[in-house]
């Protein structure tokens, strides 16, 4: 049977640099490789045209001569791994990826590191996470509430040791103390040792002598705590605290935090908008009409505003300091009030004979009349 081209193997050009070459050899090569479901007799072709193509002698007869010029020069490359490497026994293997990415393919792949590359990480608790909802007006001013949570503290008879009172702690016979078990794997770059956290001793290399009577070893126990969370004047609906170590606790570490979503109840009268708070105020004709003053609920309680003289529907007062508090500052907005004229719906027919009158004289004096 002919024997394909050795560039079309590749998925090359002639012209193609060794550079391109050695990319498209890994990239063929991973593809094609039996323990990732290939066909072995491809990665075989892969192999043969790479051991051709990457030795520039070799190269130059093979496009003088094609096979015939290099007849005898691959013999040896088959199954067993790539050319130039010796896969026969594991082995800590540090491939130079270039730009293919290959370096995060391989994380993927099998996760972690590489024997003598994992570093053991401090212990830490699991974070927590809850929410608590208050009113509009504790959202303005701020309010401190208690917290009743169900979560793992430390052990009060270990103290966290996982050990028994009055025994210590002895080497892992799992992972020899190192706190890290190591597996071998084949993969297409050959046998890789793969280090990976003692599932015994959690990789702190010591276990107790006797484990804990209270805890079973684990260092931690689930029970209620309450914690005071002081909530900040100005706070918006949807803000998160973070209470740093106030999470769930783990053996030998530090614990996790605690987040605090912040839910306001929505107010009746008020609305917000940032460092703004909103509110309708219902005014009689009469008032809108002539002025006067009119009593308007704050968060701050209900103070007098002004009503001028010729107040038209839907206009806006601002009530200055009496908004919501910069968080980082303490001054505070602004309260605006819109102010709504009610036109009456029911009139005595004495009502409506004042009304006519008052409109008529308004007509004589200015012909676009009263209502304008």
């Amino acid at each position: 049977m002919a024997q394909r081209d050795y560039y079309e193997i590749l998925g090359v050009g002639k012209n193609a640099s060794a550079d391109e070459i050695k990319k498209a050899y890994r990239r063929a090569a991973i593809e094609s490789h039996p323990d990732r479901g290939g066909d072995e007799a491809k990665f075989k072709e892969v192999n043969e045209a790479y051991e051709v193509l990457k030795d520039p002698a070799k190269r130059q007869r093979y496009d003088q001569f094609g096979h015939a010029g290099v007849s005898g020069s691959s013999e040896s490359n088959g199954y067993n791994g790539f050319p130039g490497f010796d896969f026969g026994s594991a082995q800590n293997i540090n491939f130079d990826f270039g730009d293919l990415g290959l370096g995060d393919i391989f994380s993927s792949f099998f996760g972690g590191s590489s024997a003598g590359g994992a570093k053991r990480q401090p212990a830490r608790g699991q974070d927590v996470e809850t929410k608590v909802e208050i009113s509009f007006k504790d959202a303005v001013f701020g309010t401190e509430v208690e917290l009743n949570l169900n979560m793992a503290d430390v052990c009060p008879h270990c103290n966290g040791t996982t050990a028994e009172p009055g025994y210590g702690m002895k080497k892992c016979d799992t992972c020899g103390g190192s706190g890290q078990v190591v597996r071998v794997m084949r993969t297409v770059f050959g046998n890789i040792q793969q280090a990976s956290v003692c599932p015994t001793c959690g990789g702190s290399g010591q276990v107790p002598e006797k484990v804990c009577s209270v805890c079973h070893g684990k260092g931690t126990i689930n029970e209620k705590q309450k914690i005071n969370l002081k909530i900040p004047a100005g706070v918006d609906d949807g803000a998160i605290i973070r209470l740093r170590e106030h999470g769930e606790a783990t053996a030998g570490g530090k614990k996790g935090d605690l987040y605090v979503n912040i839910r306001v109840k929505p107010d009746k009268r008020f609305t917000r908008e940032g460092d703004l708070i909103l509110s309708d105020e219902h005014v009689d004709m009469v008032t809108a009409t002539l002025g006067g003053e009119i009593e308007v609920a704050t968060v701050d309680g209900p103070i007098v505003m002004k009503i001028p003289p010729g107040t038209q529907s839907h206009s806006d007062f601002k009530l200055s300091g009496h908004g919501v508090p910069h968080l980082r500052g303490g001054m505070r907005g602004a309260h605006i009030v819109t102010v709504i004229v009610d036109t009456p719906t029911r009139l005595t027919k004495q009502q409506q004979d004042l009304l006519k009158e008052f409109a008529e004289v308004s007509d004589t004096r200015d012909k676009k009349g009263f209502w304008r």
